[in-house]
């Protein structure tokens, strides 16, 4: 008799131990297309802490976590839920698919601007990938800034530039030619091609690495209207509209190449606009870049 109460005491001790266990559950909602950001939802019960494993190289000890996944694949997402020395382990299977556009991130300091590069820009689009690709971007600054105007970048003699040199000379050693578009205009946040000025390039080509980002200011009407006059140029209603609510630099518009925009980021421009510049017009602060494409 004395065994078998023993054998019961042990049998609930172990149905107890059994029910203290964590249990890892989770769901998560977005991501379909690269680049794309997922909220984790923690749905686990008697656990304390928490690891995931996002399945990119990335990890995070938050309950529900959101996670950027820069990249398409099938990712394995696992879930470590546990309590004291007790664990348990949830994985899911999640496929990030591939763009449908040409995009380039462009990692700073201040945050990140996914960029999306036009297909009506051929011959700069396969030039900006194939330095991306590279490499060549990484580590280089954003040497020219004017707020209200632009940010430039591109310069490879900025990877090394000691304190207060002055840069925008650099290049790959060779320039593209110019593809003005009609429907690619100068507005805030558009991506164009920096150029040495017509005297020396009369057929306006484009460095083969440097650009600019524009941030610009808004215009009013008569601005426009003064400046289609003057440069023989009909902007369209949506384009104008643009220009009216969020500004740009529509003086640029058929003098330099424009080729691609930010589709999110426009605060981490802004920001980067912000920053003190010496008298050159180069933070004062570096602000460096990295890029990758999307794929």
């Amino acid at each position: 008799m004395t065994q078998l109460k023993t054998l019961t005491i042990i049998a609930i001790a172990g149905l107890l131990g059994a029910c203290s266990r964590p249990v890892a559950q989770f769901t998560h909602a977005g991501g379909q297309k690269a680049p794309s950001l997922v909220q984790f939802t923690n749905q686990s019960e008697k656990a304390e802490t928490y690891e995931w494993d996002f399945g990119d190289g990335n990890k995070s000890t938050e309950a529900s976590p959101t996670h950027r996944y820069l990249s398409s694949g099938n990712y394995t997402v696992k879930l470590k839920a546990m309590k004291d020395k007790k664990a348990r382990i949830k994985e899911h299977r999640l496929l990030i698919e591939p763009p449908s556009k040409c995009l380039v991130d462009i990692e700073t300091e201040f945050g990140h601007m996914l960029v999306e590069l036009y297909d009506a820009t051929p011959k700069h689009q396969e030039n900006f990938i194939k330095l991306v690709d590279q490499g060549f971007f990484d580590s280089l600054m954003f040497h020219r800034v004017i707020e209200g105007f632009m940010i430039q970048g591109g310069d490879p003699d900025s990877k090394r530039a000691k304190p207060g040199q002055q840069l925008g000379s650099g290049g790959p050693g060779f320039t593209i030619p110019a593809e003005f578009v009609d429907t690619l205009v100068h507005t805030k946040g558009s991506l164009a091609a920096a150029r040495q000025g017509d005297q020396v390039n009369p057929q306006k080509r484009s460095s083969g690495s440097q650009f600019y980002i524009v941030q610009g200011r808004p215009l009013t009407a008569p601005q426009l209207d003064l400046l289609e006059a003057q440069k023989n140029i009909r902007y369209s209603t949506a384009q104008r509209e643009i220009y009216l609510k969020s500004g740009g630099t529509p003086f640029l518009d058929k003098e330099y190449t424009v080729f691609g925009r930010i589709i999110e980021g426009l605060d981490v421009l802004d920001q980067i606009a912000a920053t003190k510049v010496d008298s050159f017009d180069r933070p004062k602060k570096d602000v460096r870049m990295k890029m990758k494409v999307i794929r």
